[in-house]
């Protein structure tokens, strides 16, 4: 019987664990992949220290590309795109995979679809504990999306298309055409600065970054940003000042990828008349926010909220990736790497020194 090592993941504040579990045989229409890298995203951290709870023990690591080593024969044998799909393929795959029947699935809201299941967030059940990107393999579920990879883009780039950039596409894609536009985006984590260089090649003619860290806000400029706005630094006379450069007194559309009750309501306050604002960062419990219905209502401003993507969005992140790669300094995302029986240290370096990623070579 084949056999493979995970990390497992106890709880906050608890040692992770390499253990040995069997590979189970593939259920109908499920990909047998060996995971080649995995980089590890903001919620896995938030676990990981203990701000979000998932269910124990389980495989942290939801942004992971792999090699294909087994196909159920009947899986439709095409990704995506409807590349061909063979052993030996590198690919990527949704976060998720759901009923595509169901309701939501049909309304383009698969990522909130009957039977869902999301990788790096489930249980280790005994025959059913490869699902997560801190381990060797990984079971591809029925339904989830797969996505065939050029081996021109690099994996540590690429490990992130499945979580942060699709949802950026995801974010883009619900804010509507931005061709003209004027945007600032809030947190320039990786989420922000994907944000800004996908803003600018979709035709944006303006597009600011906000946080509180002026090294984040130097970095946001090599991924197009024209203007830094340092949360900790300005005044009511800085943010008057950015809304008056602007016809429509404030900003097209706001971005937050922070999920800072006060950035997402400085937000609001610099938006200008018929201007959306679009929330993604939230995803952790903090204050309510508060918000002017009477300004809403008189500058006729949108708030729409994104969670993960659909798999439009899971293509478009792909394409945009392969097209902008080189064009913005993407390669410099992930500041430093481990292997996989170090993932423990990974983590610690990342709760120390907060980089956009830490890698994991498996």
């Amino acid at each position: 019987m084949r056999k493979g090592t995970l990390i497992a993941f106890n709880g906050s504040g608890q040692h992770l664990v390499a253990e040995e579990h069997p590979l189970p045989a593939l259920r109908t229409g499920e990909i047998l992949v060996k995971n080649r890298y995995t980089t590890l995203c903001g919620s896995d951290m938030h676990t990981y220290c203990g701000v979000r709870q998932e269910a124990c023990p389980t495989v942290l690591g939801h942004e992971i590309v792999g090699e294909i080593v087994e196909i159920d024969a009947a899986h439709t044998g095409v990704d995506d795109n409807g590349r061909a799909l063979h052993v030996g393929d590198t690919v990527t795959w949704s976060i998720f995979s759901s009923n595509p029947q169901s309701v939501l699935a049909k309304e383009g809201i698969p990522q909130k679809g009957d039977d869902l299941f999301k990788y790096g967030h489930a249980k280790i059940t005994d025959g059913d504990a490869f699902h997560g990107g801190l381990a060797e393999y990984c079971v591809l579920r029925r339904n989830t999306g797969v996505l065939k990879l050029p081996a021109t883009l690099p994996l540590p780039i690429a490990a992130t298309l499945n979580c942060a950039i699709s949802t950026v596409a995801a974010s883009l894609r619900v804010a509507g055409d931005l061709t003209g536009k004027n945007v600032l985006v809030f947190g320039m984590g990786l989420l922000g600065v994907a944000c800004l260089a996908m803003c600018r090649e979709a035709g944006a003619t303006w597009v600011g970054a906000a946080d509180i860290a002026d090294d984040r806000l130097l970095h946001a400029q090599h991924f197009g940003a024209d203007y830094g706005l340092n949360l900790r630094k300005s005044n009511a006379e800085d943010i008057q000042a950015l809304k008056q450069q602007f016809t429509k007194k404030g900003i097209d559309v706001v971005f937050d990828m922070s999920g800072s009750p006060d950035a997402m309501e400085l937000g609001m306050e610099v938006l200008g008349i018929g201007g959306t604002a679009v929330w993604v960062g939230a995803v952790f419990k903090s204050r309510k926010i508060e918000i002017d219905a009477e300004q809403v209502i008189r500058n006729l401003h949108t708030i729409k909220g994104v969670h993960n993507y659909n798999f439009d969005d899971f293509k478009y992140a792909l394409d945009f990736l392969e097209k902008s790669w080189q064009k913005y300094p993407f390669d410099t995302v992930v500041e430093k790497e481990f292997d996989l029986k170090d993932a423990e240290q990974a983590f610690e370096y990342a709760v120390a020194h907060k980089p956009l990623r830490v890698g994991i070579r498996i």
